[in-house]
């Protein structure tokens, strides 16, 4: 509960956060120099309203029927102001991409910080995912642009997988100590994000304290046994 009420108030913060340093990236191709930051400052706003608006053209009509010109239209900016900041269709998708990556692993990470408690921690990362399953815009995107949607998930896959065993670093080292085993912390994890994968590709539509005890059980299920097989291997 409490992390997903941590969540809700703190969405806007995480996209602002991700976009800023996408965009920051962006907008630095240009010089430095006297007035630079309030230029950056603008250049900011003019890269997030271009990528809100070739999100909501490819959430709407696939990717493939994004045009620079609609985006133009859509974000209100001449093509000039465009090209200042992307060479190409396939410059802006590419962008686009790492924006909703960034986006994601970083509300990862931000959900994780609200606690330093093993236990909380997990669940907390667990709220986010069941969050992120819950907005169903993954879910979307891949159904109006499905060879796109792959695509970023399989560009996503082995990062996040290193992404989440960063914040549930200390989750591990808890249970470790707690269990007197070292547990497979990179199958875990890939169990996990497959987890979210697949609740794209085939949703069970499980309420979001169903899907819950359903991660916990797939993650503690994956332990436990994990335990019973060294037990056997010693006994």
């Amino acid at each position: 509960m409490v992390a997903c009420t941590f969540l809700a108030t703190t969405r806007a913060l995480v996209t602002y956060r991700c976009a800023s340093t996408e965009m920051g990236a962006i907008a630095g191709r240009k010089g430095v120099g006297d007035g630079a930051g309030r230029r950056n400052r603008r250049s900011e706003e003019t890269i997030a309203t271009i990528l809100a608006a070739t999100e909501d053209i490819i959430l709407r009509s696939g990717s493939d029927r994004v045009s620079i010109l609609e985006v133009c239209e859509k974000a209100e900016v001449s093509r000039g102001t465009f090209y200042r900041y992307f060479s190409s269709q396939g410059d802006l998708l590419d962008a686009f991409s790492c924006h909703k990556r960034d986006n994601f692993h970083s509300a990862l990470l931000v959900a994780a910080q609200v606690t330093e408690d093993p236990d909380s921690r997990f669940r907390a990362v667990v709220a986010y995912l069941e969050a992120y399953l819950e907005s169903g815009q993954a879910r979307r995107l891949l159904k109006v642009a499905p060879e796109y949607a792959l695509g970023f998930f399989q560009r996503i896959f082995h990062d996040s997988v290193l992404r989440l065993q960063d914040v549930l670093a200390i989750v591990f080292d808890a249970w470790d100590a707690r269990l007197g085993i070292r547990i497979d912390r990179e199958l875990v994890c890939e169990m996990m994000i497959r987890y979210v994968l697949s609740e794209q590709l085939a949703p069970r539509g499980p309420t979001q304290r169903e899907r819950s005890s359903r991660i916990e059980s797939l993650i503690l299920g994956l332990v436990s046994r994990r335990l019973g097989f060294m037990s056997n291997e010693f006994s």
